[in-house]
């Protein structure tokens, strides 16, 4: 009897499994780098919230029902969190201490104050304990980027990301033109109005949009400051690792950890200027490209209208988170 070739009894079909996976991350990729190439041209929208939007369109169209669009789940939760890790490259440690003592503590305290308080009041209105932590750290951190950091620890159900995630986009988006204005209204010096930004607003993307708008070297410090907020993913991811009962979560995710190496190695200034700036090109992709997978998650019929409860909560942690921070600039910076 002759033996037809065939792979080892042992042999578990792995190969044909990761090429497939990775073949679903084409269509992801191929929207960011649309969005990388479009968002120049729309004023006050990056790369992210374009390929956001792209996803969300698609998600709500016919287009869904395609194959090799139905299959970016494959691929785009692992491009976003390998998008945070190499996020840690654009993070030199030098840069957030030399924000100074005043600059650390309003980043450190805003970002304590939004998180317990947004978990507090998240709980005391009965919401899903899960979307309430996926809002916190969301809300307090780094928008959708801290959304996927926490997620694995949270388990939370596909429709709370989502809900979460068009939560930061939405009150986000609304303070890019806000603060820039109510700073005016107040009287914050640039300085006093780029730390306030980078302090309050969730999003990176959004946080450089309203620098822009504040003008001069705003738009620096502000990132500078948001990217300490965005150091903090670290800890607090590990705090609620730590905390999750009933999951198999590690008690620090691998995205994380590379993070935190991504810092030391930026740090440590190990990169020519070159590199880095190809890898913040790469950084850009691939947060696109999971920005794209999260809009596709994010189905009308299942979030409208959105809960009054989540409206009350996004409300309530934008106004801690902005006026936590204008308190500390008011009285520090």
């Amino acid at each position: 009897m002759t033996r037809t070739a065939s792979a080892p009894a042992n042999q578990t079909p792995t190969s044909p499994t990761r090429r497939y996976a990775w073949g679903t991350a084409l269509p992801p990729l191929t929207a960011a780098a649309l969005a990388m190439v479009v968002a120049p041209f729309v004023p006050l929208l990056s790369p992210l919230l374009l390929a956001l939007v792209a996803g969300t369109v698609i998600a709500n169209s016919h287009f869904v029902r395609l194959s090799v669009v139905a299959d970016h789940a494959r691929a785009t939760p692992f491009l976003l969190r390998l998008g945070v890790a190499a996020l840690g490259l654009q993070l030199p440690f030098g840069d957030i201490v030399g924000i100074g003592p005043a600059g650390l503590v309003v980043i450190v305290t805003t970002v304590a104050v939004t998180f317990r308080t947004t978990l507090a009041i998240g709980r005391r209105l009965g919401l899903d304990e899960g979307f309430v932590v996926l809002l916190s750290a969301g809300f307090s951190i780094c928008g959708a980027a801290a959304i996927a950091g926490v997620q694995d620890s949270v388990r939370a159900k596909e429709k709370f990301v989502a809900l979460a995630v068009a939560m930061v986009t939405i009150f986000g988006s609304a303070m890019i033109v806000l603060v820039p204005w109510l700073a005016g209204v107040i009287g914050l010096s640039d300085h006093q109005a780029a730390i306030w930004a980078g302090a309050s607003i969730h999003e990176v993307a959004q946080v450089a949009a309203a620098g822009s708008l504040i003008g001069g070297p705003a738009v620096a410090l502000a990132m500078t400051v948001k990217l300490g907020r965005v150091a903090l993913l670290a800890p607090i991811s590990a705090l609620l690792a730590k905390g999750a009962k009933g999951t198999s979560a590690p008690l620090v995710p691998w995205f994380i950890l590379a993070f935190a190496v991504a810092v030391a190695v930026r740090s440590a200034g190990l990169l020519p200027a070159q590199v880095l700036e190809g890898t913040g090109l790469a950084t850009t992709l691939l947060l696109a490209a999971g920005m794209y997978g999260l809009g596709m998650g994010i189905r009308a019929k299942d979030l409208w209208p959105l809960p009054v409860q989540a409206l009350i909560l996004a409300t309530v942690s934008t106004l801690v988170a902005g006026g936590t921070s204008l308190a500390l600039v008011l009285a520090l910076a």
